[in-house]
């Protein structure tokens, strides 16, 4: 492997702790099946450790390219439609206040133009942190909690990120097979690629050894506190798994070339729209498919993946079109006090993945 991926490899992740983020560890496999890794910054600001090669992190919403994962196999077996509407399936959920059920179709859940408001929690301060921390929600109770809003827009008439609409796609995953989401992504995906560090926690609030801390600042000037130790807000198919860098890197790459979808499934996978702008404003260029984004590589072409935030770690994952080159980064402790900070944060970021995707022996001249 080249010397100068291992170099630009550090250059990025030392970028991102210099932005705000306590810990940094990334992975970078290329073709071949190649890998290395590297870390910045410190796995815990008391004893000032090293962050992990290989440590366990909450990968919050990359758990929805899982759940899409699934969803698009049992479409592929044609135990569903992603033209069925979500009524079919789940029966007088999904209505009052303007929305409907047999309007919503399972595509637009996965592509996040279903219209359904998301009215999801969020700690808002430490001490709301401190007393909420081991609280779990039901899928019901988290659909309830959106039902009592009027859609954003009439189903398919835009786009908008929806966490509750993957929660209905967790629903119904275990209508259809008759097992919760977590366990058909357990038998389908997490054990026929030997992904052996990456599980559902449930409603354990812990996490194995090694990983980082992770730390959250609640208001400008407050002191940083420690939310390593929580269930997570999100377990029913919108969030919750539990993985390394490894594992999500050998994920992506199986997925992108072929190994989990039929081909008819991943090109549906792939066919995107544009996301808000909003959105847009933190990931340019990006594009969503069912459970995927696109964005565009500085060196040409895209790169496919998908973010996950929370409580202190950010998630962040790029696999070429071929599945050939790939990399993950996990971020603890980020530090983002305004909407500036984040800005920052999702620019180093994205240039880590950038580069990483791009890094070839004559790379520089076709970037920037």
């Amino acid at each position: 492997m080249p010397h100068d991926d291992q170099t630009q490899l550090q250059r990025d992740a030392d970028a991102i702790t210099a932005v705000g983020v306590t810990g940094v560890q990334s992975r970078l496999v290329t073709s071949g099946n190649r890998y290395l890794t590297v870390t910045s910054g410190v796995a815990d600001l008391t004893a000032g450790q090293p962050v992990p090669r290989d440590g366990y992190f909450r990968i919050a919403s990359v758990t929805k390219t899982f759940v899409a994962t699934v969803t698009l196999q049992l479409a592929g077996d044609r135990r569903l439609s992603l033209d069925d509407p979500v009524e079919r399936w789940l029966p007088g959920v999904v209505s009052g206040n303007g929305n409907d059920g047999r309007a919503i179709t399972i595509r637009q859940l996965l592509q996040h133009t279903s219209g359904i408001h998301d009215d999801y929690p969020d700690y808002t301060s430490a001490e709301d942190f401190h007393q909420h921390r081991y609280d779990t929600y039901t899928p019901e109770q988290t659909v309830a909690r959106a039902m009592f809003h009027r859609p954003d827009f009439q189903p398919g008439a835009g786009w908008s990120y929806s966490n509750t609409g993957y929660v209905l796609l967790g629903v119904i995953i275990e209508r259809v097979t008759g097992h919760p989401w977590h366990e058909e992504v357990m038998d389908r995906i997490v054990r026929p690629l030997g992904l052996d560090h990456t599980f559902w926690p449930g409603t354990s609030p812990t996490l194995p050894q090694p990983h980082a801390e992770t730390y959250q600042r609640f208001k400008a000037g407050e002191p940083l506190v420690d939310v390593t130790e929580q269930v997570g807000q999100g377990t029913n198919g919108e969030a919750g798994l539990v993985s390394t860098t490894a594992d999500l890197d050998r994920f992506l790459r199986a997925l992108l070339g072929g190994r989990l979808l039929p081909p008819a499934q991943l090109t549906l996978m792939e066919q995107t729209i544009p996301v808000s702008k909003e959105f847009e404003q933190l990931m340019p260029g990006a594009r969503d498919g069912l459970g995927l984004f696109s964005r565009p590589l500085s060196c040409g072409g895209v790169y496919w993946g998908h973010e996950g935030g929370d409580s202190g770690w950010i998630t962040a994952d790029g696999v070429t079109a071929d599945g050939q080159r790939s990399v993950t980064v996990s971020l603890s402790g980020v530090q983002a006090d305004s909407a500036d900070d984040v800005l920052r944060v999702e620019q180093a970021e994205s240039r880590l993945v950038d580069d990483a995707l791009c890094t070839t022996p004559n790379a520089d001249h076709q970037r920037r």
